[in-house]
């Protein structure tokens, strides 16, 4: 198992440096500021050498030039997507190595957040941008709920112990409102205790693992009976689908938090 590392940014955002295993060289994920990359490149003492990109939001892909301009780097990211800089545009059914980190990657499509988004599978790591957070999923500024719904099924169907390195820094925030869903899911109240605590020491929350989520977050739970039951008593009226479900909750998650 390779060694992962946050590298902060923004208000909440997290890097993903992902270490060789000797520590000399990293890949990144989803730089949005070049300034604190070159900062832990300097303080570890490694060399960039590739840059992964899950979307084109400034914050995910905002460094990605600086960073490549000074280092050589080679950049991958989404086919259907206009990031600053690219050598190799993705779409699922790729595969990447990066050879100085000694790591394999393969690509999944999981559009919704934004319609090329695409997420990294390797080594039992998910690196999955702004669809999958602890305990939520991201907004859907440019896709569906049929589409999100489609894209947690893929990373549900991944091993359990896959670990999920998410965008950002939302997991407190998440399990309240999971458990406003769920407010009898023992897993969820468990889940929060122990997270409060990280957070109250700030340390990280992540990552996560699939089974945790399977667990614990409503959005990948959205054909359990209590889940949609929440929803449409949220919403006032019955449900078809379990993208409905999603639907409803994403909605009632941007209105309380």
């Amino acid at each position: 198992m390779h060694t992962v590392l946050p590298i902060s940014a923004f208000q909440d955002n997290y890097i993903w440096a992902i270490m060789s295993p000797d520590l000399t060289h990293c890949a990144v994920v989803d730089p949005g500021d070049p300034a604190p990359v070159f900062t832990f490149l300097e303080e570890n003492n490694c060399k960039l050498t590739d840059i992964l990109v899950t979307h084109h939001h400034h914050d995910h892909s905002g460094g990605v030039l600086e960073l490549h301009e000074a280092s050589d780097a080679t950049v991958y990211g989404p086919s259907h997507e206009a990031i600053p800089y690219c050598d190799h545009r993705l779409s699922e059914g790729d595969t990447i190595t990066l050879p100085d980190i000694d790591i394999q990657f393969k690509v999944l499509d999981v559009p919704a957040h934004t319609r090329g988004h695409i997420a990294f599978v390797g080594d039992n790591m998910l690196f999955c941008g702004d669809t999958l957070f602890a305990a939520g999923c991201g907004r859907l500024f440019e896709g569906t709920a049929e589409e999100m719904h489609r894209a947690l099924n893929k990373f549900a169907a991944l091993p359990g112990e896959t670990k999920v390195y998410c965008g950002h820094e939302y997991t407190v925030r998440n399990l309240q409102f999971a458990k406003e869903v769920e407010p009898h899911n023992t897993a969820i109240t468990a889940r929060l205790i122990d997270v409060e605590k990280l957070a109250a020491a700030q340390t990280v929350t992540l990552p996560s693992r699939i089974d945790i989520e399977r667990d614990t977050n409503p959005f990948m739970r959205c054909d359990q009976p209590a889940v949609k039951q929440a929803a449409e008593k949220h919403i006032g009226h019955a449900l078809t689908s379990p993208s409905d479900v999603l639907q409803v909750i994403r909605d009632w998650k941007t209105q309380v938090h």
